[in-house]
C-alpha cells in the first residue's frame, strides 16, 4: 500500500523558472540593442539631449528629465520591496551576459571535444579556450557599440568605429568599453555580483518580512541529499542554508532542480517561493492580488508614490510644446523714428524646434493700427533640433489719440498645426501729436 504522502509524478505540476527566465533573458537583450536605435531612453551627450520614449528632451527641461528619472528609480524600489532580487535574475544585464558568456564557454567545449575527440585533452582545452576568447572578443566590440549608442548618436559612432578613432572622447570610450566587457566577461562575471554591485546589499535594506524569497522547508525531512539544487545554482551556494544569502538571485533554478527530483519520487518539491521566510508560497495564494505581492499598505503606498511619478511625467510630456519661442523688447533705446515718420521697437525673439520634423513660424502683431513687423525672412524656418535668435522691429506710424505706451500683442503662428503662441508688449511713441 502506498504511503499517503506520496502521490503520482503525473500529478505534480512542475516548475520551469530556468526557462522562462531565458526567455526574459532574449526579450531584455533585444530591448537593449533596440532603445538606442529608436530613441525610446538614450542620452545624447554630444548634442544634450535626452530621449524618452521618442520625445526629445533638451537638458534644460529639467522637470520633465526628473520626473523620468524618479519614475524608473521607484520601479527599481517597487521591484525591490516586493519582488527581492527578481530584477538580479531575470532582468540585469550584467547576470545576462555573464550566464550567457559560461553556456558559451561550455557549448564551445562540447563542440572541440565531439569533433576532435582524438586530439590529447590538453589541445583540446587549448582549442576551445582560444575559440571562446575570439567569439567573446567579437561579442565584447559589438556590446560595447550598443552601450556607446546610449550616450552618443549611433551612425556617428559606427563611422568612428569603422576608422578604429582611439582619438577622439567617442572613440576612446568605446575602446574603454570593450576591453572593460573582454575582461568582466572573461574573469569577473558573477563575481562582480558579490563584490561590487550595490544593489544586493540595498535589498537587505529595502526588503521586509513580506519581500519575495527562495525559501527550503523541509519540516519532514524529505531531503534525499541529492545537492542537484547546489549543482544548478548559478551562484554556487546551497539554498538550503538560508534564504537570505547575499549571493541568492531568486532565479528560481533550485526550484526546478529539487521539483525535478523529488517528482519521480512521487514527492512536492522542498523549494518554493514565498512572501518572506515564514510566509505562504506564492502558489498557495488565493486572492489575485496577493499573488501579486501586494499584501500591506507599505506596498500599496510605494505602488501609488510610483504612480504619482508616472502621472507627473505624463502631464509633463503632455504639456511640453516642440516649439519654443522666447520674445522680449530690447530697451537699450526706447524707441526710434525713422525718415518717413514710422516709429521703430526693436525686440529680440529665440527660437527652438525640439521636435523631430522641420518647421517654420510666422510672426503678427496685432492690436497696433498699421504696425508692421520687420523680420525676414517671415516665417522664420526651423530644422529639427535647431536654435534661431533674431532682432527685428515692429513699425507703426503715430495715429489719432495714441499714447507714449501702447499696449498690443505679437504673436508667433508655428507650420504643422502647432497651437500659436502670443506676447502682450508694449510700444513706445514719442509723447506729442
Amino acid at each position: 500500500m502506498a504511503s499517503p504522502d506520496l502521490i503520482t509524478p503525473a500529478q505534480i505540476q512542475k516548475t520551469n523558472y530556468h526557462r522562462k527566465r531565458k526567455i526574459v533573458h532574449l526579450i531584455c537583450f533585444f530591448i537593449f540593442m533596440a532603445l538606442p536605435f529608436s530613441n525610446v531612453m538614450r542620452f545624447d551627450i554630444p548634442k544634450q539631449r535626452f530621449y524618452f520614449f521618442g520625445v526629445e528632451l533638451w537638458i534644460n527641461e529639467f522637470g520633465i528629465i526628473f520626473f523620468a528619472m524618479m519614475f524608473l528609480m521607484f520601479v527599481i524600489v517597487v521591484s525591490s520591496v516586493i519582488y527581492g532580487r527578481i530584477y538580479c535574475s531575470y532582468a540585469c544585464p550584467q547576470m545576462i551576459f555573464s550566464e550567457a558568456s559560461l553556456e558559451i564557454e561550455k557549448w564551445i567545449s562540447k563542440k572541440v571535444t565531439k569533433h576532435f575527440i582524438t586530439w590529447p585533452a590538453a589541445r583540446r582545452k587549448l582549442v576551445a579556450r582560444v575559440a571562446w576568447l575570439a567569439v567573446l572578443g567579437v561579442a565584447s566590440v559589438f556590446l560595447a557599440f550598443i552601450f556607446i549608442s546610449y550616450f552618443v548618436e549611433p551612425r556617428d559612432l559606427l563611422a568612428r568605429l569603422m576608422r578604429l578613432d582611439v582619438q577622439t572622447a567617442g572613440g576612446i570610450s568605446g575602446a574603454v568599453v570593450t576591453l572593460i566587457t573582454f575582461l568582466d566577461f572573461t574573469l569577473v562575471r558573477q563575481t562582480f555580483c558579490t563584490t561590487v554591485c550595490p544593489y544586493g546589499y540595498l535589498q537587505g535594506i529595502l526588503g521586509d518580512a513580506n519581500t519575495l524569497l527562495v525559501t527550503y522547508r523541509d519540516e519532514k525531512h524529505e531531503c534525499i541529499e541529492c545537492k542537484k539544487c547546489v549543482r544548478v545554482c548559478e551562484m554556487g551556494i546551497d539554498i538550503r542554508k538560508s534564504p537570505y544569502q547575499i549571493e541568492c538571485i531568486h532565479c528560481g533554478d533550485c526550484i526546478d532542480a529539487c521539483g525535478d527530483v523529488l517528482s519521480r519520487l512521487g514527492k512536492e518539491t522542498l523549494i518554493h517561493y514565498t512572501w518572506g521566510e515564514t510566509g505562504k508560497a506564492v502558489v498557495d495564494e488565493t486572492k489575485w492580488y496577493r499573488k501579486l505581492g501586494i499584501r500591506d499598505a507599505k506596498r500599496v503606498v510605494v505602488l501609488l508614490v510610483t504612480l504619482f511619478y508616472l502621472s507627473g511625467l505624463t502631464v509633463a510630456l503632455s504639456m511640453r510644446e516642440k516649439i519654443m519661442i522666447q520674445l522680449q523688447p530690447v530697451r537699450t533705446t526706447m524707441f526710434r523714428v525713422g525718415e518717413n515718420g514710422m516709429i521703430h521697437n526693436r525686440f529680440r525673439v529665440r527660437l527652438v524646434n525640439r521636435g523631430s520634423q522641420a518647421t517654420a513660424v510666422t510672426f503678427q502683431a496685432e492690436g497696433l493700427p498699421g504696425a508692421n513687423v520687420a523680420l525676414t525672412p517671415n516665417p522664420v524656418p526651423l530644422q529639427p533640433g535647431e536654435m534661431v535668435e533674431r532682432e527685428f522691429d515692429v513699425s507703426a506710424k503715430r495715429f489719432a489719440g495714441a499714447p507714449a505706451v501702447n499696449h498690443f500683442r505679437i504673436v508667433a503662428v508655428p507650420s504643422g498645426g502647432e497651437k500659436p503662441e502670443s506676447f502682450d508688449e508694449t510700444f513706445l511713441m514719442p509723447e506729442g501729436k
